[in-house]
């Protein structure tokens, strides 16, 4: 599977949760993490992990089929196509606005999420008071995870 043009995801992280396909947060992110892990480069990252199962289930798309398309070197402008045929859930560009708005904005909802959230805070820049977010949290922690300081 080396054909796959895949980022290293043990030289850098993946796209930030804010990065945009089809104007879906975590698309793009959640693709670097699929092809990373075809060809065993995904470091700590996880593809169809609980962050990816939000856009995952809004879609309506099975992991299993979206890494059997990103086994085929598509690239995302291929995959974005293949998405919007493939989707179990047909959104228009008003509710994909709206859901990516909410993504960008979601804090943890529970008291065991919100645990996580904290542990990746406090790991990552627990002086830093500016984190609320999940996005806020992932891109410091993707930061200081390859050398940058918090």
């Amino acid at each position: 599977m080396s054909h796959i043009p895949a980022p290293d995801l043990t030289q850098r992280p993946p796209r930030s949760p804010r990065a945009r396909l089809g104007g879906y947060a975590l698309l793009p992110r959640m693709l670097d993490k699929g092809r990373a892990s075809l060809i065993g480069k995904n470091g700590g990252y996880h593809f169809a992990c609980p962050l990816d199962q939000n856009i995952l289930t809004f879609l309506g798309i099975d992991p299993e089929a979206l890494s059997a398309e990103l086994a085929t070197g598509k690239g995302d402008g291929e995959i974005l196509e293949w998405i919007c045929a493939s989707a179990k859930h047909k959104h228009t560009p008003w509710e994909i606005a709206q859901w990516t708005a909410f993504r960008d904005q979601a804090v943890p909802s529970d008291v065991e999420t919100r645990e996580f959230f904290n542990g990746l805070h406090k790991g990552a820049g627990e002086k830093r008071d500016d984190i609320f977010t999940w996005a806020d949290v992932l891109e410091l922690d993707d930061h200081v995870s390859f050398g940058g300081k918090a």
